[in-house]
């Protein structure tokens, strides 16, 4: 397809979605334009309706159903919001859904997709359990299947963001944009370079799920054995032809980074920008560390927010132990009166705010005579750390760091 073609095809997804999806805001980031020393700007698709920018996709691809084909339903597999733009899409044409989501899948996305009317099936450990089941049940029923990536009209919906970008920052340098299945990244970079071709566009994909990475390095789709990655959002073994193909022509290169980089990144959206981003949104963001450049106008895609409260408090509390803000650390003591007194002082002196202390007769199994205590405290950072470790080793006590 030729690059004329391809703007006129995400022009006219951007008409049909005209009305049905929010053009979101356009955020600058001062903390991290400081940071990299960068202009840096947010496309806040965490914003969106349904929390994520699957909407535009999903409602392309449904609004040019036949009539006639309507009446079947369609069916669909997703990780979560894919599932929730196929549902709240269906709604608002007048189509009943069927989604197949793994059984891993977080509550809160389950719940969002029931609550636009469409009926769940949880099966499997993976998207791709979940994709297979849903392919033959589309063939045992009949219904209409929509591809959360690999499909032309999810993906020129997916684009729209691409020219909502560059008609708001036309002079932009480095756009980043999260990988999963490639339908946003291809969809992205197909408008951007067209318009744009001096912008580079890069694709982020966490070390534990490089299936678009590895797919261009061996120059055909290539399945991961296994994904293992926080950002539960992109973990996708294999992505589409239409999506390598597409990346292979658009798109710049591939960023890596870690499920560490992204919880600093999760961390800091929610600290600098007051934003809760999920881990897959937050990819583009933890890239920006990885760009060695300075003074290009640089915008990352926050590609979604649906993230439940209990993984948003693992994150938070694994962050702060990262930073050094938490620290856990057990110690074995003589069982004498007065041994917890002086535990207790030393944290007091160094001014480490005790939160959690578990004082257990029964835990030591190696020294008979001794006791196992469990303290966890608040702290300021790594040094705050290091001189309660040896303050109390010059006490005498030897230290356990368990997190």
């Amino acid at each position: 397809m030729s690059h004329n073609q391809w703007t006129a095809r995400i022009q006219d997804a951007s008409d049909r979605l005209d009305g049905i999806v929010d053009n979101t805001p356009l955020i600058y980031s001062s903390h991290f334009s400081h940071d990299t020393g960068n202009a840096v700007y947010f496309k806040t698709e965490n914003f969106q309706k349904t929390g994520a920018f699957k909407l535009r996709g999903a409602y392309n691809r449904m609004a040019q159903i036949a009539d006639d084909e309507r009446g079947t339903g369609v069916v669909t597999a997703s990780a979560g919001n894919h599932a929730q733009g196929v549902a709240l899409a269906a709604s608002i044409l007048g189509i009943q859904a069927t989604v197949v989501m793994p059984v891993a899948t977080p509550l809160i996305k389950i719940n969002a997709t029931k609550s636009y009317g469409a009926t769940v099936i949880l099966h499997g450990d993976t998207y791709d359990d979940a994709y297979q089941h849903a392919l033959s049940y589309q063939a045992a029923t009949g219904t209409t299947f929509i591809h959360p990536f690999d499909d032309l009209e999810v993906i020129s919906g997916q684009g729209t963001i691409g020219k909502e970008i560059i008609e708001a920052l036309p002079e932009l340098d480095i756009l980043l944009v999260p990988v999963g299945g490639g339908g946003l990244v291809s969809g992205i970079a197909t408008y951007v370079k067209t318009i744009n071709p001096t912008c580079k566009v890069y694709g982020v994909e966490p070390e534990g799920a490089l299936s678009m990475k590895r797919s261009i390095e061996m120059g055909k789709v290539t399945r991961l054995e296994t994904v293992s990655t926080v950002a539960d959002g992109v973990a996708v073994k294999q992505v589409g032809s239409l999506t390598l193909e597409l990346a292979r022509d658009y798109v710049d290169g591939i960023i890596t980074v870690s499920d560490y980089d992204i919880m600093d990144a999760f961390l800091m959206l929610i600290e600098k920008h007051k934003m809760v981003v999920e881990n897959a949104g937050a990819l583009s963001v933890a890239a920006l560390k990885k760009l060695d450049v300075k003074d290009k106008i640089i915008v990352s895609v926050l590609s979604g927010g649906n993230i439940d409260v209990v993984t948003v408090s693992a994150m938070i509390n694994k962050g702060l132990a990262r930073r050094g803000r938490i620290f856990c650390f057990s110690v074995d003591l003589p069982d004498t009166p007065g041994q917890l007194l002086n535990i207790s002082q030393v944290l007091a002196d160094l001014k480490a705010n005790v939160i959690k202390l578990d004082h257990n007769q029964f835990m030591n199994f190696d020294r008979f005579s001794h006791v196992q205590l469990q303290v966890t405290v608040e702290t300021n950072g790594h040094e705050h750390i290091k001189a309660i470790v040896d303050t109390l080793k010059t006490a005498g006590y030897e230290v356990k760091q368990v997190y």
